[in-house]
């Protein structure tokens, strides 16, 4: 009998303060390795007016440069004193913290994951550290995200990246972090998750020690489902224009990018994970046929998530579409070659085969991700904070499996008739 049908069940529980809590023992991964993921659902959409990177601060304050009450002693350098390695990474709906360690390191990973949790309190110094790496962050990713954010902003109007802008973040001041993890890192908006060699009742006996003790703070959650948001940053949707047009961008070469929404997994997941589906299928076959029978084009791609992070965000996030133009081509004619192709998508649905393959090829790239340990703990408190009920990770395979050709025909059609922006890129 296969071993995976012996895999031990994952534990979940929530904390009295609300604290959402996840184990799964992955004994045959990572032998000998733990990882642990904070995730907290608070990202750039949460950044106070006029304090653009917030969110992204704090990320950094967890890791000090130096100086602190520990004299210098900071978290990262425990771990890594430990043998691990941590990370973390700002999103628009979240920041989380992940590390990954020799098993036998749980128990101080735990008790350093809650510590810089209580003791959060950056000193001047330490934050006009991180205020000018955050500059340079800024400086060396705005190139490679204008595109995205130019597209993002057009289909939702106030919309802006996870970075921060740098200008804002130099005045902003310790008292002003210190309320927002107060008012944001509570336990009811936070979810732990714990996966590898890993006994789940110590491990659940030690998170309730080391977490139980933080205060709940107000009521984060909505009937149990996502923590709620501030009114003025509620995923809802906005009356948008049925096409925004952006102002025109340098590229490489002469293009135009086609960009539409993503339905938000927690509100329908199945219609995400057909557009997901419609994605992968076009962009393996479709496309490349398209560019070799049509003069208008020169190349085509297609792109599902923010930076090809599919489900990757509780919020709409778009499906991009660069088309290279042919010499003499208007943007709206190489545009009319994206449409076509949807169309075609929306009249007559795929084959079983074409689907198939797109299918497969998702989840050979999902299989991939997850031998992580770090991606699955990630993965989990992603799940456990914004899609609760949907079975999690494990489930997503057969959810994928699901997705039918009238499903993609669908995708395709709600593309069709949702908005959409147009980008010149000139080369």
């Amino acid at each position: 009998m296969s071993p995976l049908l012996h895999r031990p069940l994952l534990n979940r529980e929530q904390l009295d303060n609300g604290l959402r809590v996840s184990v799964e023992p992955r004994p045959g991964h990572g032998r000998g390795l733990v990882a642990v993921a904070l995730t907290v659902a608070a990202g750039s959409d949460e950044d106070p007016a006029g304090r653009h990177g917030t969110a992204h601060l704090v990320e950094h304050l967890m890791f000090p440069r130096g100086g602190g009450a520990d004299g210098g002693d900071g978290h990262a350098a425990r771990v890594a004193g430990a043998g691990g390695v941590c990370n973390a990474e700002t999103h628009r709906d979240r920041t989380v913290f992940h590390t990954v360690a020799p098993a036998g390191m749980l128990d101080d990973l735990l008790g350093w994951e809650a510590r810089r949790l209580e003791e959060f309190a950056p000193e001047e110094a330490v934050l006009r550290t991180e205020t000018e790496v955050i500059a340079e962050e800024i400086r060396g990713g705005a190139a490679s995200g204008r595109l995205w954010q130019t597209v993002l902003g057009a289909l939702r109007p106030g919309s802006r990246d996870s970075y921060g802008t740098a200008g804002e973040l130099a005045e902003t001041t310790p008292a002003e972090v210190e309320a927002f993890v107060r008012r944001h890192y509570r336990p009811g908006a936070m979810a732990l998750s714990v996966v590898g060699e890993v006994e789940p009742q110590r491990a659940l006996e030690r998170i309730r020690e080391a977490f139980g003790g933080l205060p709940p703070g107000p009521s984060a959650t909505m009937d149990g489902g996502p923590p709620a948001r501030a009114p003025e940053t509620v995923t809802a949707a906005l009356p948008w224009a049925a096409e925004a047009v952006t102002a025109a961008l340098p590229w490489a070469a002469d293009a135009v990018a086609v960009g539409h929404l993503l339905p938000a997994p927690a509100r329908d997941l199945p219609g995400h994970l057909a557009q997901v589906v419609l994605a992968e299928l076009v962009g393996r076959g479709r496309l490349p046929a398209l560019v070799r029978r049509d003069p208008r084009l020169t190349t085509a791609r297609v792109t599902c998530g923010l930076y090809g992070q599919w489900l990757g965000a509780n919020a709409p996030e778009p499906v991009l579409a660069v088309l290279g133009r042919a010499p003499g081509v208007r943007a709206e004619e190489a545009a009319e070659a994206w449409t076509d192709v949807l169309r075609d998508l929306a009249r007559r649905p795929p084959e079983a085969a074409e689907l198939r393959r797109a299918v497969n090829a998702l989840l050979l790239a999902w299989h991939r991700g997850e031998d992580s340990l770090t991606a699955r703990a990630v993965t989990h408190g992603h799940h456990d904070l914004f899609l609760p009920g949907s079975g999690g990770p494990a489930a997503l395979p057969d959810a994928l499996r699901r997705t039918t050709p009238d499903g993609v025909a669908a995708a395709a059609r709600a593309l069709l008739a949702g908005p959409r922006s147009l980008t010149v890129l000139d080369g």
